[in-house]
């Protein structure tokens, strides 16, 4: 159970949380790695999906706060947008937790493990090279954390105090950091982006605002650490799915579409993410 933005209580169906096949030797009774003996699947709609009565996820654990697990359950703003796709499919979301650079090269959803990828991906031209992108969800913001013994709040800081910057390996943050004459050390998910920072691994990173906005809720966190500039790169999140896939991506377009325009998509973000940015209703 969670509770909504206006206080009332609400409950999300179980998911079944699956690590990658190629990870999953100890798994024998795991579905969404592909249809078996099945053969193709169908939504309603008309829509193909990869597992009878499933919308299967690919996502990288953990991301909060887009998607991430508490108590036992899958959870987020990501999850959360999907769960109306799947709604609308008459079908259940399924998630399976693989490596981030899955997702760039639409290895997963090109071998048929997922429908889709929901893992607060920023859409740039390389990666519509590989796969195909619903609509923008969510305007993105890069931040650097860092020490409040670094007293560091610029990346011109980090840069004149010769700081080890760290960032996520295989996204836009990292490749931000690069372009801008650094060299960061690479970390394989957000949380342990976060976690090299509090063990001394590395004095600051570049992370997505919306992280840094819940890792700093801990009031240990916000006394250690210290939000420094807003990096704005323009970047703009979207949801993906297999190149030539128009019938999940329309189906995924109409939810965004749908719930932006009935007041369901400000209740989701107030609910996972805070309050709007301004000027937005």
């Amino acid at each position: 159970m969670t509770r909504t933005a206006d206080g009332k209580r609400r409950a999300h169906r179980p998911r079944t949380v699956i690590t990658a096949c190629a990870a999953a030797a100890g798994l024998l009774l795991v579905a969404g790695c592909g249809n078996g003996d099945e053969g193709p699947a169908v939504a309603a709609g008309g829509v193909p999906v990869v597992q009878k009565g499933k919308l299967t996820t690919c996502t990288h654990l953990p991301y909060p706060p887009f998607q991430f697990e508490r108590d036992g359950e899958i959870v987020g703003f990501d999850v959360a947008l999907i769960d109306l796709v799947a709604k609308n499919l008459k079908v259940e979301q399924e998630i399976i937790d693989t490596p981030f650079e899955n997702f760039k090269t639409g290895a997963f959803l090109n071998s048929g493990r997922c429908d889709l990828a929901a893992a607060g991906m920023t859409i740039t031209e390389d990666r519509k090279k590989n796969v195909d992108f619903s609509v923008p969800y969510f305007d993105a913001t890069q931040a650097l954390l860092a020490t409040e013994k670094s007293g560091a709040r610029t990346l011109a800081d980090v840069k004149a105090r010769n700081l080890k910057l760290g960032a996520q390996a295989e996204t836009t943050g990292e490749s931000y950091a690069t372009s801008q004459g650094f060299d960061p050390v690479a970390f394989e998910s957000s949380d342990a982006v976060l976690n090299g920072l509090r063990t001394g691994q590395v004095d600051a990173v570049i992370i997505d605002y919306p992280v840094v906005q819940g890792w700093l809720k801990d009031k240990a966190n916000a006394r250690a650490f210290r939000l420094g500039q807003n990096i704005e790169t323009g970047e703009r999140y979207g949801f993906s799915v297999k190149k030539g896939n128009d019938k999940l991506r329309a189906a995924i377009n109409k939810a965004i579409t749908d719930a932006k325009a009935d007041g369901t998509y400000n209740k989701l973000y107030e609910e996972w993410i805070g309050p709007l940015p301004k000027g937005q209703s």
